[in-house]
């Protein structure tokens, strides 16, 4: 590849480089060398892949057709995965690739439930989110990224998007080209030729066999059941696969044409049986128990305190030492399990401190994160007045301050759910509300039986909680198993 295609212009003072994909379909044949290339470029573990080839089958026999298509990050303009990160682990570059930071990564993954495009896996070996990261070392160097190298029908073209010279840039310009889920906003970076509708969306096919890919795991993180180590081969042993690998050997470079050889040895390690499913492994629930419980605790720490202050500002009830201490005591131990389920469900939780430490403001993680923060510390001074025997009217000034951070801590998951582009949580526009009623209900199950002492009030609150509980579960879950590929 010339230098001139992948060089920084910005660095020759004119306009920013903005790197992208465009996908052949119609050459494609589905012989997975981008996906190993990709494996041996960045030793990528098995049971997670950064780069696979998805097909469908369509028709009846004989009358039947096969497509397939490269599926990767999509390098977004406007990428959900990098506003929802907490720590910036994910950041647009320059040149438009979006690059990861593993030395910032907490593993909550929230990155992964932005991402409409199901391109980010938690890497089994160490915990952190990764992904296509555009081969970026490859193109400080002016080498094309690994994948490009070995297609052997050149169904991948990469470059600069926003050079009219280029090779992409004039296939987008002049070719009828389409992108994945266009109505994300995400401003996808990567184009396919003839891309059937099927391929593009996601609930139009079902996943109907097994193989070689799919196989490898089952969802992420400390939620995985890693993959035996085997590397059963797919139909990737053809020998028209290996004479044209051979031929773009012998045409390219000295560093691609070892990556290229690699693939060779790798494609025909193991002449076993076929295996015809080319399906990204499921990653599964995400977010599981700790969250659904999380969003749980935290109610009914929030929940009864609100309640408490409304209570006491309407007259309704006598705020005596006792419940304040109940209602405080409450608090203080919800959210304290709410803190320890939010560290529990990070795959690298000895970096929880990064939140507060390494802020991305744009994620509702962080946000939230201080509004715990600063909900606790109020708890924790009310607590104090009651233990130190202070002025008890301080609880009342406490809660000008505590009761909109109570609301808050109840209603800010509804607005990072609602960054989650890749999930229907985005398109509820009612979610904040449906936290502030589920935040409140939640409240009145917990103060009305410790304020009355009522056994009928108990009995109630307890089936409300548990029905909220339920409620949780599936809000947390049932968005999850939505397919995305």
């Amino acid at each position: 590849m010339t230098r001139s295609i992948y060089h920084y212009r910005h660095m020759e003072g004119s306009q920013m480089t903005n790197f992208g994909f465009v996908i052949d379909n119609r050459t494609c044949i589905g012989c997975h060398a981008c996906t190993v290339a990709c494996k041996s470029e960045h030793d990528v573990p098995i049971g997670v892949n950064r780069t696979h080839v998805k097909y469908i089958e369509k028709g009846t026999y004989p009358d039947s057709t096969r497509e397939f298509s490269v599926h990767r990050c999509n390098h977004c303009e406007d990428s959900p995965c990098t506003t929802i990160c907490p720590t910036t682990a994910l950041f647009n570059r320059s040149d438009g690739i979006v690059d990861f930071d593993n030395d910032r990564c907490i593993g909550c993954k929230s990155c992964m439930q932005a991402c409409p495009y199901d391109a980010l896996y938690i890497d089994p070996d160490n915990g952190t989110a990764a992904k296509c990261n555009y081969c970026a070392h490859r193109i400080e160097h002016s080498y094309e990224p690994a994948c490009v190298i070995v297609c052997p029908t050149e169904s991948i073209v990469s470059g600069d998007l926003d050079d009219p010279e280029s090779k992409i840039a004039q296939i987008v310009s002049t070719q009828n080209t389409t992108v994945r889920k266009p109505d994300s906003g995400a401003k996808p970076n990567v184009f396919y030729i003839e891309a059937s509708e099927e391929m593009l969306d996601p609930s139009a096919t079902e996943v109907t066999a097994s193989g070689m890919w799919t196989e490898q795991a089952f969802g992420v993180g400390h939620f995985a059941k890693y993959a035996e180590t085997r590397l059963e081969e797919a139909d990737t042993t053809s020998m028209i696969v290996q004479l044209a690998l051979e031929k773009k050997a012998k045409q390219s470079a000295p560093r691609d044409q070892a990556i290229i050889r690699d693939v060779m040895e790798r494609l025909a390690e193991d002449p076993s049986d076929a295996k015809r499913s080319y399906d990204q492994p499921s990653k599964g629930v995400l977010w599981g128990w700790e969250v659904t419980t999380y969003i749980w605790t935290k109610g009914i720490s929030s929940g009864t305190y609100a309640i408490a202050i409304i209570s006491m500002l309407l007259g309704l009830v006598e705020m005596t030492d006792s419940l304040w201490a109940a209602t405080i005591g409450i608090g203080i131990l919800f959210l304290a399990i709410t803190g320890l389920l939010l560290v529990m469900d990070l795959d690298r939780p000895e970096r929880f401190l990064y939140v507060l430490l390494r802020p991305n403001w744009d994620s509702w993680l962080v946000k939230g994160a201080f509004i715990l923060s600063g909900y606790g510390t109020i708890l924790a001074a009310s607590a104090a007045v009651l233990i130190l025997d202070l002025d008890r009217s301080l609880l009342t000034y406490l809660a000008i301050l505590g009761f909109p951070l109570a609301i808050l801590t109840g209603v800010y998951t509804a607005w990072l759910l609602m960054q989650a582009k890749g999930r229907s949580w985005s398109e509820d526009s009612l979610l904040p509300a449906k936290f502030l009623i589920e935040t409140l209900v939640i409240g009145t199950a917990v103060f009305v039986p410790i304020a009355t002492n009522d056994p009928v009030a108990i009995g109630i609150g307890v089936l409300t909680l548990t029905a909220v509980l339920m409620h949780d579960n599936t809000l947390v879950k049932k968005p999850q198993m939505e397919p995305l590929l």
